[in-house]
């Protein structure tokens, strides 16, 4: 597949597929090998034609299949040097890596990957933009909070991938433990539908092609509820726009682009 498609977003596992004629990688391998494979081949996708795997950060929701696919299938690991350091510490070995700073733009066979820091609770948590075929594409997900950077690092993309984790009134009404609430509603846990909705009203434009929600909370949100509430901060804006959930279980809205 010539284009990208979320494999599984969501606290049990997060994965996207992205690919050119010439380079395929994943962003994040939070599922198993096994899962991936098959995930990949539903797209017609061969799992040993991954070049490398770009790693946000190192919560294992975003790096469990690392354990095979870097430690025994060789794949490189594309990761900020904190990064790194936590997921060797995390599995006891070092997998390939190919390191990157934050904040500094750097090519992979023919993307430009420009990786921006998060508010989230990890080393160094990254976002990316991606530039492919002359498109830009978003993806931004696990933050507490948008900081001026992560706006206007968003801006004039074809496609974004925008976390809307949570609705506020369901952290609060939901049995987690006190802790568990404190953390996701954080400036460094992650993002509510509201805040979602008042990012892409800031950003969006004619060219924005389509969106998709990622990082859903199984118990504090739901599609609907997730979709009603950006839609609707949206329309208040006069902006209507092509949305889509990024689910947990399926894959995703596939985006090709040709």
């Amino acid at each position: 597949m010539i284009g990208f498609c979320p494999l599984a977003s969501g606290s049990k596992g997060n994965c996207i597929y992205l690919g050119t004629v010439n380079t395929k990688i994943l962003i994040d391998a939070g599922l198993s090998a096994k899962a991936i494979k098959l995930k990949l081949e539903e797209i017609g996708v061969d799992i040993a034609d991954i070049d490398a795997i770009l790693i946000t950060h190192e919560h294992g929701d975003h790096i469990l299949g690392l354990k095979v696919l870097a430690y025994k299938l060789g794949i490189p690991v594309l990761a900020n040097h904190e990064t790194a350091k936590g997921i060797v510490e995390s599995f006891h070995d070092c997998p390939r890596f190919k390191i990157f700073s934050t904040g500094e733009t750097f090519s992979f066979g023919d993307l430009e990957i420009h990786p921006f820091s998060v508010q989230h609770d990890t080393l160094d948590p990254v976002a990316f933009t991606i530039r492919v075929d002359g498109l830009k594409l978003g993806f931004c997900t696990d933050l507490g909070f948008v900081t001026t950077l992560v706006s206007n690092k968003l801006r004039d993309c074809d496609y974004l991938y925008i976390e809307a984790n949570h609705q506020p009134s369901m952290v609060h009404a939901s049995p987690r433990p006190i802790v568990y609430k404190q953390r996701v509603l954080s400036r460094t846990g992650h993002l509510s539908n509201e805040a979602c909705g008042n990012l892409l009203s800031q950003i969006a434009h004619s060219g924005l092609k389509h969106v998709h929600l990622a990082h859903l909370s199984s118990e504090c949100n739901t599609p609907d509820v997730a979709l009603n509430v950006v839609r609707g901060i949206l329309e208040t804006h006069g902006i209507h726009l092509d949305i889509s959930i990024a689910p947990q279980e399926q894959i995703g809205k596939a985006i090709a682009f040709c």
